[in-house]
């Protein structure tokens, strides 16, 4: 072999990383991205403009109505009510699921024997399909005084025929089913709290409160921020849970955005106002959410 074509495969080499060095980080993301574009972003953005149609969701027939979708939804006393219910479900989800969950995860973390079947039970419920947690706790909430909760606590309620208690019916049924999930995020952030700034708080006289408040829980704010991400999101679009339970009755007492949605498109037929309120319910979310992120990720850094 002649120097000059043992010099020729470094050569190569050297050229190659010299491309590598110098591609720009989206070349290498450009394959995902088409893909994501083309299941995603092109069905979504196509969906949208039916929300400015009279699309009945039968055959190819349908009209430009420009907003008139909107302004029916803003007419519309159900879509209204509806939006009412479920920022009610939305907030009594986020604040009682995420408060049961720490304590879960609090339970859990301590050094008990049985912590490892613990996390195991509380989890459970996540796995289960909402539509079966419905059916469920619908004989839960069976409203014979001798049966299901109401036997249990010598009650007699009418869980999910009173429209005065059935949105937290509701709101009881998904937090028992997602308290677990929550647990689960706040145990991993528990174990990244290190065990050296507990016992430095300790020499310095902090309780377990202290330890709690002051080294613990900014800590936790990572886990905290992505539990209420996904607690809001979630209960923001509720819907298996409430159309299994009560289909949105008694009355439009449970009724919430997603179940309006539904009704307006497969009941009713009206494909383009319930496309409409869907993207409103998508805007709604994305503004919310990124609201939310940008406060509690700026809580982050200052915690």
């Amino acid at each position: 072999m002649t120097p000059l074509t043992a010099f020729r495969p470094r050569q190569a080499r050297a050229a190659r990383r010299r491309f590598n060095a110098s591609a720009p980080p989206w070349l290498f993301a450009a394959p995902a991205l088409v893909v994501y574009a083309l299941v995603v972003l092109y069905p979504a953005v196509s969906g949208m403009l039916y929300a400015f149609t009279d699309w009945s969701g039968i055959g190819q027939d349908k009209s430009f109505v420009g907003l008139a979708n909107f302004r029916t939804l803003l007419g519309d006393e159900q879509a209204m009510g509806s939006i009412g219910n479920t920022l009610l479900l939305t907030v009594a989800i986020v604040l009682v699921q995420n408060g049961v969950g720490l304590l879960l995860a609090l339970g859990v973390h301590a050094k008990l024997k049985s912590r490892a079947l613990l996390r195991v039970v509380f989890f459970a419920p996540v796995v289960v399909s909402p539509v079966m947690v419905a059916f469920l706790w619908k004989y839960i909430y069976n409203p014979d005084p001798s049966a299901g909760l109401n036997g249990l606590l010598g009650l007699e309620v009418d869980w999910l025929g009173d429209p005065s208690v059935a949105l937290w019916s509701i709101a009881g049924m998904v937090v028992w089913q997602y308290a677990g999930y929550s647990m689960v995020i706040f145990l991993a952030g528990l174990e990244g709290v290190p065990k050296e700034l507990h016992e430095a708080a300790m020499i310095d006289g902090a309780g377990t409160w202290q330890r709690f408040r002051y080294v613990t829980w900014p800590l936790l704010a990572p886990a905290v921020t992505i539990n209420l991400m996904l607690s809001t999101i979630g209960g923001l679009k509720l819907f298996d849970q409430v159309f299994a339970a009560t289909n949105g009755g008694p009355g439009y007492a449970t009724e919430t955005l997603s179940t309006v949605l539904y009704k307006q498109a497969f009941v009713f037929g009206k494909f383009g106002y319930s496309t409409a309120i869907a993207l409103v319910l998508a805007l709604f979310v994305a503004a919310v959410s990124l609201v939310q992120v940008y406060y509690l990720r700026s809580r982050e850094v200052t915690a």
